[in-house]
């Protein structure tokens, strides 16, 4: 048996976890320099608000609906995630931490009273941490994932499902007839590994629902689709086709890019910007336990802006592969200064890392190709990701990375509606007085 806990609204949950007058009003969450929408709560969705939709769209419904929106406060959500996340594990032996706001759970088959332990697990994040979640228990993690949207949907949409498998659904202690009308009133674009071109290929076949692809054959699914097609009708008709990933599997690169909140012409802020690109792919790469072998830096005009148009980049190779921040940033300030032209109105710039390999592996090559007199960084960079870790993120950092709180350059992302990091910055703490 598999558990999926998701949380509802994720972004916008977490921002009403620490402001509980948002609670009831309609909450847009706003993507990087306030474009779009990334989270909506239900009220949000209500005025037709889509995923994704740009914020001058909707932007008048703030005085003529009550809209609130919010720039989005990522240091907040993973803080609050890793909170949701070690709760969610008391749920069962094994997890699988599947995005942010979702993670699966292993191994329950041996679990007395499953459904009523998932409630309690659920209420405990809800006490906890005040975000609200829902579960579906499932014996494939297909089949998870449907409870799951039966859960959500069967609260927060009256009619489109039985009530009782509100907030917690589980198919083991559903009647076969249930299990039969639940498929059936879900879309097969609804189920989980069918996209939106699969979706209409199936409905062109006459294939609506998901009862009807448990109906087709395994082998036409391959055939006619692909084998991922396949493992989902095999996992709709019970058989578990898709394991638990404990461990996530090695990146094969890494990338840290953010457009501008307004463009930017000089090299100073570029170097500021690429500087921290870096700091932070670096991060992740120990984080990960290994090593770059090529950096490429890149900077480019929006396509959406008139003026003449630029796009370079390039491409640094790394001998010894290294994770060291220093060094990652030497190479990304080196390659932004190659490829810098005057004149041109900068809308982004990133940093991608390459050519990744295990840090085990490359200590034996850094040994053996280091140049007489280069030392190995790396105790530096595990006391600074400590530092770090313990105080905020840039507590100690490069310094041609600036100071956040004092930059004058305008390269930051727009961030005018953000809330406070509650958890994370000392000064950002809140104070409760009697």
């Amino acid at each position: 048996m598999y558990a999926l806990i998701d949380g509802n609204n994720f972004y916008v949950s977490c921002e009403r976890a620490f402001r509980p007058s948002l609670r009831g009003l309609p909450v847009v969450v706003l993507s990087n320099n306030d474009g779009c929408a990334i989270a909506r709560s239900d009220e949000a969705k209500a005025l037709g608000i889509k995923m994704g939709q740009p914020y001058f769209e909707f932007r008048h419904l703030e005085e003529t609906a009550g809209l609130v929106c919010l720039s989005a406060n990522f240091e907040l959500y993973g803080e609050l995630s890793d909170r949701m996340m070690s709760l969610a594990a008391g749920l069962g032996p094994l997890q699988e931490i599947y995005s942010i706001d979702e993670s699966f759970i292993g191994d329950l088959g041996g679990i007395r009273d499953l459904t009523d332990r998932a409630r309690a697990i659920r209420s405990r994040i809800y006490r906890w941490t005040s975000l609200l979640t829902c579960v579906g228990l499932a014996p494939t993690k297909t089949l998870a994932k449907l409870c799951n949207h039966v859960a959500k949907d069967a609260e927060r949409k009256p009619g489109s499902y039985p009530a009782e498998f509100g907030q917690v659904c589980n198919w083991a202690e559903m009647t076969d007839a249930t299990r039969q009308d639940i498929l059936r009133r879900t879309s097969a674009g609804d189920v989980w590994g069918v996209g939106r071109r699969i979706a209409k290929q199936l409905a062109e076949q006459g294939i609506m629902t998901a009862w009807d692809l448990t109906r087709i054959p395994a082998i036409q699914a391959r055939n006619e689709w692909s084998v991922v097609l396949e493992r989902t009708v095999r996992e709709l008709q019970g058989m578990s086709c898709i394991s638990l990933e404990q461990a996530p599997a090695p990146k094969k690169q890494i990338a840290c890019t953010r457009s501008f909140g307004h463009s930017i012409t000089t090299l100073p802020p570029l170097i500021e910007a690429v500087s921290e690109f870096a700091t932070r792919a670096a991060e992740k790469l120990r984080q990960g336990q290994q090593r770059a072998g090529a950096l490429q830096v890149f900077a480019h005009t929006s396509p959406f802006r008139p003026g003449p148009r630029f796009y370079k980049s390039a491409t640094i190779q790394l001998q010894p592969p290294s994770s060291d921040t220093k060094v990652l940033v030497g190479a990304a300030v080196a390659g932004l200064r190659s490829i810098y032209e005057p004149g041109y109105q900068l809308a982004k710039v990133g940093v991608m890392l390459l050519d990744l390999g295990s840090m085990a592996v490359e200590q034996g090559q850094l040994l053996f190709d280091a140049p007489c007199g280069t030392r190995d960084q790396s105790p530096l960079m595990e006391v600074l990701d400590r530092i770090n870790g313990r105080w905020g993120k840039a507590t100690v950092h490069v310094g041609s990375t600036g100071d956040a709180e004092k930059v004058v350059s305008n390269w930051r992302m727009k961030q005018e509606r953000r809330t406070p990091r509650y958890t994370t910055v000392l000064a950002e703490v809140p104070i409760a007085r009697a």
